[in-house]
């Protein structure tokens, strides 16, 4: 049976690794501490993360999002990652995100944040809009 940890350790072995970007809304109850995109030799690149509950109550779900620009900072997609479920307060979890939205360039930059994130136990989501603090991190260049 493969682990998720054989997993990893198999991409690693065989991938091009380099960060991705992290931005992040205001006030969140969680956060990515740590991102890395890993091309392996074959089938789309990864992004391997580490989630942080930064609040003293569980949380139920969080979703993140990866954008994808072009070298230029022409964003070029966009894609959510399937939840992640149960983060115990002040706990790190790692998940990956598979980027097979669109192709990926080697020169595209990859930016990561958490996009939603509800405590357990709750109705209440707390929600950001990242585009703009994406679009900030991976500016524009002029011709």
């Amino acid at each position: 049976m493969v682990t998720f940890l054989s997993m990893v350790a198999v991409l690693a072995a065989t991938a091009g690794e380099r960060p991705a970007l992290i931005v992040e809304g205001p006030q969140p109850p969680a956060r990515v501490s740590r991102a890395v995109v890993l091309t392996p030799a074959e089938g789309p690149p990864v992004v391997l993360y580490a989630a942080v509950n930064l609040t003293d109550r569980a949380l139920d779900t969080i979703t993140v999002m990866a954008f994808v620009f072009k070298s230029d900072g022409t964003l070029k997609a966009r894609q959510t990652a399937p939840a992640r479920r149960t983060l115990e307060p002040r706990e790190t979890k790692y998940s990956t995100l598979v980027l097979d939205g669109s192709a990926i360039d080697a020169t595209d930059v990859i930016v990561i944040g958490i996009n939603q994130a509800q405590h357990a136990g709750s109705d209440t989501w707390w929600k950001a809009d990242l585009q703009h603090a994406a679009e900030a991190a991976v500016p524009l260049k002029k011709p």
